[in-house]
């Protein structure tokens, strides 16, 4: 039950990434404001999930992880019901933002599993939580857009909701608290320092392609990231008790198992982006395939579905053979499937191949990291390191936003009064997905193996 409920929960969570993606067209009429400024809504949440991960693991390491996965729920509750009861912008930004707190959920429940679950059984449970995370954005897809059709709008907010007291009770009822602490005062320099650099990063990857990246506002954005992650650093280097401990955070093998991440994280959602547009695209294009959005999202509901099959197979294969294996396995396969897209696009069938084995690939490879992060870290400082995993994997689907939108907007043909991605975009799209993985596979024979965890302890 303690695994079925944070896997649950996971889900629950992570469906906060593509729920409101059903809307999108029809947001800023929804809203009353332009184009631009409802963008807000979906990036938000984005960087709201993205500052607050690593906050919320440092925080269950020091205060209990049950108790600060209770307040992340909370905070999604909080935010749904301000959506739910809001038709304007302000206050559904602030609603998204709340969402996006949720996802730090992630990472402390895979730290509980350590914590809790006898060692044979570790593996493949946090293998299972780990999946969630693309699991619930893939199947988000199909039941936000049946909302959406069959019901007013703000229902889908209602439905968080109430998944979020849903969520709240199972872990009340069979989630125990940790008794793994880090008792220590809470680097509140280091989380401002960190919210701030990471604020001003992917604000600028977000919203270069908008404003213009050689815009001076962009440009000043990437400077004040630069300059502040460098003096966050030497910060943190500093603190007897820093938010992230660098020092643990720069063995190689947590290192090239992060920056792994930021290149899986970018190809999983490569596939987000364009498979959906590639499916409704009208037909009349001579490659769309013109379906309805809510038939689009069940095409795809496969692959949410392949995740999480494939997550105890990955838990297998990094108990045999190493999560390193697992890791570079799963990066070409993933590899695999935008190459079989590129080639094979003009059917409905041949796109859900596609989005099978990139599900498939994203499956084995983020079953594999916390294995990796795990036997690198001491056991105080799981859930800071997971939160820190999944910080990497937020930037690398941030990146995928910007470029995939760059491509897909700007490589467009006319069909009557409408600019539509075309197949050379979605083409590109693809290959640059692959280019992703084949980063992600070489970085991951960087990985060394041997035991850090002992030298830690």
């Amino acid at each position: 039950m303690l695994v079925a409920t944070l896997s649950t929960i996971g889900i629950v969570v992570s469906l906060m990434q593509t729920l409101v993606v059903p809307l999108i067209p029809s947001l800023p009429t929804l809203l009353n404001t332009t184009t631009t400024n409802a963008s807000w809504v979906i990036t938000v949440t984005l960087l709201a999930s993205a500052v607050c991960t690593p906050i919320s693991g440092r925080l269950g390491d020091m205060f209990g992880k049950r108790r600060i996965l209770l307040l992340d729920l909370a905070a999604m509750i909080v935010g749904s019901v301000l959506c739910a009861m809001s038709s304007s912008l302000l206050p559904s930004v602030a609603g998204r933002a709340l969402q996006g707190v949720a996802i730090g959920a992630i990472p402390l429940g895979i730290s509980i599993m350590r914590d809790e679950l006898p060692p044979e059984r570790v593996g493949s449970a946090m293998a299972v939580m780990s999946s969630t995370l693309g699991v619930g954005g893939a199947i988000g897809l199909p039941i936000a857009a049946l909302i959406v059709e069959h019901a007013d709008w703000h229902v889908l907010f209602w439905a968080a909701a109430a998944l979020g007291g849903a969520g709240a009770l199972l872990i009340l009822r069979f989630v125990p608290e940790s008794s793994v602490r880090t008792p220590a005062p809470f680097d509140f320099g280091g989380a401002a320092g960190l919210a701030t650099a990471l604020l001003a990063l992917l604000l600028a990857i977000t919203q270069g392609a908008q404003w213009g990246w050689t815009s001076p506002s962009i440009m000043t954005l990437f400077a004040v990231s630069i300059l502040v992650f460098l003096g966050w650093g030497r910060y943190e280097l500093g603190r007897r008790h820093p938010l992230v401990d660098l020092r643990i955070s720069a063995r190689p093998r947590v290192l090239f198992t992060n920056i792994a991440s930021i290149a899986v994280g970018f190809a999983l959602y490569g596939m987000s982006l364009s498979f959906p547009q590639l499916l409704m695209a009208p037909t009349e294009t001579g490659y769309g395939l013109g379906l309805s959005m809510v038939a689009a999202g069940l095409a795809l509901a496969p692959s949410g579905c392949v995740m999480m099959l494939l997550s105890p197979v990955s838990a297998r294969i990094s108990a045999r053979f190493g999560p390193k294996l697992t890791l570079g396995v799963g990066s070409a396969v993933i590899g695999l499937g935008y190459l079989f897209a590129a080639a094979l696009m003009d059917s409905v069938w041949q796109i859900m191949i596609a989005s099978v084995l990139v599900a498939g690939g994203v499956g084995l490879a983020y079953a594999a990291m916390p294995a990796l992060i795990m036997g690198a870290v001491p056991i105080t400082e799981t859930a800071a390191a997971n939160g820190l995993n999944a910080l990497m994997r937020s930037v690398g689907t941030s990146t995928s936003a910007a470029v995939m939108s760059a491509v897909l907007a700007n490589m467009t043909i006319t069909l009557g009064t409408h600019q539509l991605p075309s197949r050379d975009a979605f083409q590109t799209a693809f290959l640059i997905s692959v280019t992703a993985a084949g980063v992600a596979i070489a970085l991951t024979t960087l990985i060394p193996m041997r035991t850090d965890a002992v030298e830690s302890r």
